[in-house]
């Protein structure tokens, strides 16, 4: 639930802001330029920086949220409450955005919608990471991506409908209907368990913690894993992760990886083509319900391609899917840009042969991103921290997303109406140098314990001269104690 209510706020909003009725009521500017037969390049019907607000107003209270709040609590008080926090907080974002008067009352029912997600986010990779045994652990936090593209689904399918209702109102079910999942969400996190790598944090004793591990595992030889979790604790010298995490060289490649990684995912165009799918089919000539029901089909490829890499993640790897799924996101987008740079003006549209050959490109596109960048942007992180670290590190993961989600979503229109089809070139370019840097600087993390992946940096041929031998040396002996 929450991957599906992450998926449902990125392009519920991307849908709403096609809406004719919702643009009319509090855009009526960029409505005006729509309705317009001339003088309107394509590429600048959308440009508003308050219709991009609305849009990214989500991401920058998620941002301040991840950092000022959800790492502390969720390290000190567990994944568990940090979930029914940003549950009910998406409970109230919702309510507000549904029933909104005015455009600032729509903008801070997304900014509580941010408190939620920077919870959520926070709190529910960790949680999967946490619980997975570790040869499924690939699979299970792709469940949370899968999720998403289940939730983008939903709003698509919402806004198709949505649209159609003709008294006007068909925005507020879209944006109301945020609060099924959030209430699932809440209620189920009430039942769930902790998981025991926050038990032990937060001092609990062993044979509670061994007690809970054993119904999880399923099987009573669970003492060589409590022992890495207790040693993971033990090695805690400083209660400020983050600190730890800034200060400390043995942390630098995890730091690098939190940083780029979720950076990369944005710079692949992927929340450009999230948020504003429906406008971008609208950019190239198709009416109000095609291009929501062009969303629809590509949301559904989206979640095929993501459920395909649940299965593929803990048999080929990390690095070989993001190796693939770069290639083929940067020759997509490079005939994407192709394509409008060479058939679609500021004036006319897209003949209906190139029309659907865009279509079926940014089909293909987020088909290699749902096998690759999507999901493993979000399940890499989680993963490579130890323990003592892990929820302060998750949090600059989750910052580090936002800040370039509010870069895209508020940008992407005004760049689109500036560089054109030339946009899509500039996203290609770094898909480019994101591959690049998964051959070079990510090593395999596949089948290794959540609690010994910090090993893998020691033999990695660069990471070894960063963390140093004797830093590498030191954390093992101090796991051997």
């Amino acid at each position: 639930m929450g991957g599906a209510i992450f998926g449902y706020d990125i392009s519920i909003s991307g849908g709403v802001s096609s809406m004719e009725s919702f643009l009319k009521e509090f855009f009526p500017e960029v409505h005006r330029r729509m309705q317009a037969s001339a003088g309107v390049g394509n590429y600048c019907k959308f440009d508003s920086q308050l219709l991009t607000l609305f849009n990214s107003s989500l991401y920058v209270s998620g941002l301040l949220t991840a950092l000022l709040l959800a790492s502390w609590f969720t390290a000190r008080h567990g994944r568990r409450p940090s979930m029914i926090i940003g549950g009910a907080a998406y409970i109230a974002g919702a309510a507000v955005s549904g029933g909104a008067v005015n455009v600032y009352m729509a903008i801070l029912g997304r900014a509580l919608l941010g408190v939620g997600l920077g919870f959520a986010n926070q709190a529910v990779p960790l949680y999967l990471s946490e619980m997975a045994p570790a040869r499924y652990r690939g699979a299970f936090s792709n469940g949370f991506h899968f999720s998403l593209c289940l939730g983008a689904l939903a709003a698509t399918i919402v806004n198709y409908n949505a649209q159609k209702i003709k008294a006007g109102w068909g925005w507020r079910l879209s944006l109301a209907l945020a609060g099924v999942p959030a209430v699932l969400l809440t209620v189920g996190a009430i039942v769930l368990p902790e998981t025991p790598n926050s038990l032990v944090q937060q001092g609990r004793d062993r044979g509670q913690v061994k007690a809970l591990l054993q119904k999880i595992r399923g099987i009573d030889a669970v003492d060589q894993e409590l022992d890495d979790i207790f040693a993971a604790n033990d090695a805690t010298t400083d209660n400020n992760g983050l600190h730890m995490i800034l200060s400390r060289r043995r942390y630098r490649p995890q730091l690098a990886m939190a940083v780029l990684i979720p950076t990369f995912a944005q710079l692949t165009g992927i929340s450009a083509i999230g948020f504003y799918a429906p406008v971008l089919m609208r950019t190239i000539g198709l009416s109000e319900s095609g291009a929501l029901l062009a969303a629809v089909v590509m949301v559904i490829v989206s979640s095929a391609s993501t459920l395909a890499a649940m299965f593929l993640v803990d048999r080929f790897g990390r690095r070989t899917l993001l190796l693939v799924g770069g290639v083929q996101m940067f020759l997509s987008e490079a005939l994407i840009g192709g394509i409008m740079a060479a058939k679609l003006g500021d004036e006319g549209q897209l003949s209906r042969t190139y029309a659907l050959a865009l279509i079926v490109l940014i089909a293909v596109y987020l088909t290699g991103y749902g096998c690759s960048w999507g999901p493993l942007s979000w399940l890499v992180p989680s993963e490579i921290f130890p323990l003592e670290v892990r929820s302060a590190g998750q949090s600059v993961t989750v910052a580090s997303s936002f800040l370039f989600t509010i870069f895209v979503a508020q940008y992407f229109l005004a760049m689109l109406c500036r560089l054109k089809a030339w946009l899509f070139f500039f996203f290609a370019g770094w898909i480019l140098v994101m591959t690049a840097f998964v051959y070079l600087f990510l090593p395999e993390t596949k089948g290794i314990p959540i609690e010994q992946i910090e090993k893998v940096w020691g033999k990695h041929w660069f990471w070894k001269t960063v963390v140093g031998v004797k830093d590498v040396k030191d954390a093992q002996d101090g796991e051997k104690l």
